[in-house]
């Protein structure tokens, strides 16, 4: 099972390697692989990064030596003939940014900073070799410093596609640091940039928009926000088309995003149906559970489909810490969707559907029934719920369906907003 629907793999297709690296790791903890083959992907990862030491440590632990091959020797001493001529490139731009008094001085139109670097005897080119030691630190594994540069050459540089290209580096780094909120605005501004028709070319345009998603994810399962972004940008129709053309594994964790989000659920009966159109391409657990509960209303089946998603939940990068949130709103969706059709219900019956006791179902349903103000009474002698009508009266009606008008205007201003900076003269910077 963990390896069935496990989706490293097809996933890694759209990271940068050293992204790949985590994944990698989670894998080799859980022990979904052999330990053997993990620590050989990890050194083909490695082969095309700086590196070079980590490498060879993972050769010699997977082979038991304390030799490593040639190749590796002669990649060390390039790396670090390298690293000095970067360094004596980059070195008097790398000054220059390192004084905090500099760079406040700073404007925001680049021909401005052009003349101001120049008086400060820094050219064009020391400015693209601070690119290179951005890279190259970000091929070290020094994200912070990678992100510091690229943060400054974007700044500096009037060179839009290397400005682009820093910006996706830029991201990487800060999703490696963890630095959620930074990465959530670098992908916010990859978006704008993408979504410009004139830049791309459609089938280009498409690709990026399939690395935007899948790097998108460290974002979207660790910011606090993360799960209405997801949701956002996953179900506007440029990227759902995305997801639909090629990247249906996606899927999951939409599916999964608008499980977990309780504000969210005005949007479940557009992923069923999306869930439906694609099932005869992908389908996993997650979306055979909501098949299960919200197509067939097949209680049982979407009991056996919940078991099911404890595996892949526990056994997937991105959703390993959330499988608890997942069976709690998933269980209430079974609860509710249960309560719909029945007016009185076998407390016995609905636990072993909820893949609970009698007694942990019981409590569960009162607190349930307070917290949610259900029309509904339990009868502990008989073992069943008594369900009340449920209607909603006028005003929650008009609330249900306004809820979502707010966020709505205010992404739709945001995103005029975002338009107009960019087609300014200074709005790649």
């Amino acid at each position: 099972m963990a390896q069935e629907h496990e989706l490293t793999s097809k996933i890694g297709c759209y990271l940068d390697r050293h992204l790949v690296f985590p994944l990698l790791e989670f894998l080799q903890v859980k022990k979904v692989y052999p330990e053997e083959e993990i620590l050989e992907a990890k050194i083909q990862l490695l082969q095309k990064t700086n590196m070079v030491d980590f490498a060879m440590d993972i050769y010699k632990n997977l082979h038991k030596t304390t030799e490593v091959p040639q190749e590796m020797l002669e990649r060390r001493a390039e790396v670090v003939s390298k690293f000095k001529s970067v360094n004596d490139a980059a070195g008097p731009v790398v000054q220059f940014v390192s004084n905090s008094n500099l760079v406040k001085q700073l404007r925001q139109e680049k021909q401005q900073n052009q003349q101001f670097l120049m008086e400060h005897k820094i050219g064009m080119d020391q400015v693209e070799a601070l690119y290179s030691i951005a890279k190259f630190n970000f091929d070290c594994g020094n994200y912070s410093a990678a992100a510091d540069f690229m943060f400054h050459y974007r700044t500096l540089s009037s060179n839009n596609e290397k400005g682009y290209s820093a910006l996706w580096g830029k991201f990487a780094a800060d999703i490696l640091m963890q630095d959620w909120e930074t990465a959530l605005e670098d992908m916010s501004k990859l978006r704008d940039i993408i979504d410009a028709k004139s830049i791309f070319t459609p089938l280009n345009q498409l690709q990026q928009r399939m690395w935007l998603m899948h790097w998108s994810l460290f974002v979207f399962f660790n910011h606090e926000n993360g799960r209405n972004a997801i949701i956002d940008l996953f179900f506007n129709d440029r990227y759902l088309n995305a997801i639909q053309t090629n990247a249906h594994h996606l899927l999951r964790y939409l599916a999964v995003a608008v499980v977990i989000n309780k504000r969210r659920r005005s949007v479940l009966k557009d992923l069923v149906k999306v869930i439906q159109q694609e099932a005869y391409t992908y389908s996993d657990p997650i979306t055979q559970f909501l098949e299960c509960l919200f197509v067939r209303y097949d209680f049982d089946g979407a009991q056996v489909k919940l078991r099911e998603c404890e595996s892949v939940l526990q056994n997937d990068f991105f959703l390993s810490g959330i499988w608890e949130e997942f069976v709690d709103n998933a269980r209430l969706f079974i609860f509710e969707t249960y309560c719909r059709i029945h007016q009185c219900i076998d407390i016995q019956m609905l636990a072993e559907k909820l893949h609970m006791d009698q007694e942990s179902a019981e409590l569960w349903i009162v607190k349930l029934i307070r917290s949610a103000k259900l029309q509904a009474k339990i009868d502990s002698r008989a073992g069943t719920v008594i369900m009340g009508t449920q209607h909603l009266g006028i005003y929650e009606q008009i609330i249900e369906k306004t809820r979502s008008l707010t966020y709505r205007t205010y992404e739709v201003a945001n995103q005029v907003q975002k338009q107009a900076v960019f087609l300014s003269p200074s709005g790649m910077a």
